[in-house]
């Protein structure tokens, strides 16, 4: 019984490491250079999750995101601009009375397609944030007391632009901890953007892009998740780094219990994404900064310390430092499948 409870675990985890494989190597065709980000995207949409890039423009978000759509069947995209002048309902949707009908129809707003790119959410008013991130929590909008689902599956990815200051409202850090992680693509090397040129010789490729997985093969790889093993020492050892980030003079604000769930669920992502049944210390030291990174508000005193460095090396320096109050444990402890994909 044991035997074939772990060969059909096997076949399920076969299953979705092909359905993230074709995925992945779709959106590569058309964003060079670009594939451990692009994995990051795929990890939060297979954990039912929404992306945070910081990052100038130029570096290929948007291109992303419609790639992204454009890879499952029957997905749309939807762009979302903002400005200090954008309310709740250009966003949500809103209620017009019809004089035919005599009664109120419902337009629906941008929120409703499957892959919504917030471009520049930084510039929204917050009760206009606000409105975001409640559709991104709930997955559901409420406009005069009527409640409206969001269609499945539905992957938000908003982009602040990091060099601007002026004009903008900066997510609170209660928002941020909305966001499931937060990425940066940045720019590619020399023969990467190379290629990219190359690429638009006779169009986008955009244009030439194909559907290569379903919305049914997305349900299947999320529900995968629940088969990567996460031996006990790993799922401890998380909890006490996440835990460890509130106990350090460096951080005022430390990591939420949400963060420990996101950092769970993103290590299992990230093995399956490796094609492995099993996740590893190294799995939750890879998502740390991702997943984590955006939670933290650093002590006046460290930010000062810090001065000169990128917001990455601080994190990557807490993460050091939260090692040394919950070292990771021995890889010869850590009991587990060894499968990995035929491929």
């Amino acid at each position: 019984m044991e035997l074939e409870r772990q060969a059909a675990g096997g076949e399920v985890l076969a299953d979705a490491v092909e359905i993230a494989g074709r995925l992945l190597e779709n959106v590569e065709r058309v964003l060079r250079g670009k594939h451990d980000e692009i994995k990051l995207v795929l990890a939060a949409l297979a954990c039912h999750g929404h992306v945070l890039f910081e990052d100038v423009p130029g570096t290929g978000k948007t291109v992303l995101a419609r790639a992204i759509a454009r890879s499952v069947e029957d997905t749309a995209f939807a762009r979302i601009q903002c400005t200090p002048d954008l309310q709740p309902s250009d966003v949500t949707g809103v209620n017009i009375y019809d004089q035919k009908l005599q009664d109120f129809e419902f337009r629906r707003g941008p929120l409703f397609a499957n892959v919504v790119l917030v471009d520049e959410i930084n510039r929204a008013m917050p009760k206009t944030q606000s409105a975001l991130l409640e559709a991104m929590a709930e997955r559901q909008v409420t406009i005069d007391g009527q409640t409206y689902v969001l269609p499945r599956p539905f992957l938000v990815l908003a982009t602040e632009n990091p060099i601007e200051f002026e004009g903008v409202f900066p997510l609170p850090e209660a928002q941020l901890d909305r966001f499931f992680l937060k990425a940066r693509l940045g720019y590619p090397g020399e023969e990467d953007e190379l290629a990219v040129v190359l690429d638009q010789q006779d169009g986008h490729p955009l244009d030439r892009l194909r559907p290569v997985a379903s919305v049914a093969e997305l349900d299947r790889l999320e529900a995968s998740l629940a088969a990567v093993y996460v031996d006990e020492l790993v799922r401890r050892w998380t909890i006490r780094l996440v835990r460890a980030t509130r106990e350090l003079p460096e951080v005022s604000i430390g990591g939420s219990v949400r963060g420990s769930l996101a950092l769970e669920r993103a290590s299992r992502a990230w093995a399956l994404l490796d094609g492995r049944a099993y996740t590893t210390p190294d799995d939750v030291e890879r998502m740390f900064a991702p997943v984590l990174g955006h939670r933290l508000v650093f002590a006046p005193t460290f930010i000062a310390e810090s001065r000169g460095r990128s917001r990455d090396e601080i994190v990557n320096e807490v993460y050091r430092r939260c090692v040394l109050v919950a070292p990771p444990p021995d890889l010869a402890d850590v009991a587990g499948p060894r499968w990995t994909s035929p491929s």
